[in-house]
């Protein structure tokens, strides 16, 4: 039974930005995404990805807090 991805962006046209987001995070963990479903990925790939976009937020916010 195939489900339907109910991730949903709080601003739908940052949807590219995101895209071009996740690819970067992506490469930098060293896992190669391709266009549309990456549902082959492993668990701990998809996990790598979404860690390093978290950490790239994080970095992003303490310095625009420290610019302050």
């Amino acid at each position: 039974m195939a489900t339907k991805n109910s991730n949903k962006l709080t601003v739908p046209e940052a949807k590219d930005a995101m895209e071009q987001f996740k690819q970067e995070a992506a490469n930098e963990v060293g896992v190669t995404l391709k266009s549309g479903d990456n549902g082959n990925l492993t668990s701990r790939e998809a996990g790598s990805i979404g860690g390093q976009m978290v950490k790239k937020m994080i970095e992003k916010y303490e310095n625009e807090i420290s610019a302050k």
